[in-house]
């Protein structure tokens, strides 16, 4: 089949090659076609949509599949639609013009862009600005190993020590190893002062459990121990998307979950698919997380005093 219209919203899309094999089978893994993550798009843009609406993304595109070479796409090519919101953000020497997803319609174009994960900043556009402000806070807690154990404990230190600075936060598994955590901002703090945080949150974590916990960047010298990645929270850099999925066999989802749901065994950063993850959507696991966003002042202070 060459190309079906699609319906979205108000827009009617164009999708090509609706067939073509995206994540191949074998091994136990699902193949999924082009075709199924136009559907998967369509059926959680009601939930997704939230967490992509005035932030910047870039593209992580396999025009082949899983299969062939991937590239990352920020600036936004010449052929997209006019429809498709676009913002010019600085980068050094020059500036960048990222896509926006505001609406299903670009879901579903993105989709069959063969754009599997859309990594979303984690500042939205102001009202004639520039997204320098985030409003979101996040860790990503890398294991070492496939071992989901160490994450899963990781996540709940973290979130005591985030209860002791007063400051409201909620996991998210990636579709990759680990979980994201995501701590919802005023937008009150520029990127270096969001970042500063973080990372005096991760040390003091860390130097409370240096055997099992670590925040050196480079892999070598990490060990078997769980890495607290904040480098996400520096300008330009990006994060997966709520409900995006990943390129790995199965079309794995990044989810959003309950923090009572780690403690169900059954629970892995791979644990839904483009098949179910619309069934977690629907508990509604963030519920009021994101309309609590917090200025970081008093955790600070909370914080200096916690480290002496």
């Amino acid at each position: 089949m060459t190309s079906v219209r699609v319906r979205a919203g108000r827009r009617t899309v164009e999708v090509h090659r609706p067939d073509k094999v995206l994540f191949p089978g074998g091994g136990g893994a699902k193949e999924y076609t082009k075709a199924d993550l136009v559907a998967y798009h369509r059926e959680i843009a009601r939930f997704m949509l939230p967490h992509l609406k005035g932030r910047p993304l870039m593209l992580e595109r396999h025009p082949n599949g899983l299969d062939g070479p991937m590239f990352m796409q920020k600036n936004v090519q010449d052929h997209y639609p006019d429809w498709i919101r676009r913002v010019e953000v600085a980068k050094e020497g020059g500036t960048v013009l990222h896509p926006v997803c505001d609406d299903t319609a670009t879901l579903v174009y993105l989709a069959d862009q063969a754009c599997l994960t859309l990594h979303r900043w984690p500042a939205r556009i102001p009202s004639g600005g520039t997204p320098d402000h985030p409003d979101l806070m996040v860790f990503d807690l890398d294991p070492a190993t496939d071992d989901f154990e160490p994450v899963r404990d990781t996540a709940r230190l973290l979130h005591a020590l985030l209860g002791e600075l007063g400051l409201p936060a909620a996991p998210m598994t990636t579709g990759s190893r680990g979980l994201h955590i995501v701590v919802p901002l005023d937008g009150r703090h520029g990127f270096d002062e969001v970042h500063t945080f973080a990372r005096d949150v991760a040390d003091t974590l860390a130097g409370e459990h240096p055997g099992r916990l670590t925040t050196e960047a480079r892999k070598k010298d990490r060990g078997d121990r769980l890495y607290l990645d904040i480098q996400r929270n520096a300008y330009a850099q990006t994060v997966v998307a709520p409900f995006t999925v990943r390129a790995r066999p199965g079309a794995p989802v990044a989810v959003p979950v309950g923090w009572e749901q780690l403690d169900d065994p059954q629970l892995t950063a791979q644990r839904w698919t483009i098949a179910d993850a619309a069934g977690q959507a629907e508990t509604k696991p963030w519920s009021g997380l994101l309309r609590g966003g917090r200025a970081l002042g008093p955790a600070r202070r909370r914080l200096d005093a916690l480290r002496g």
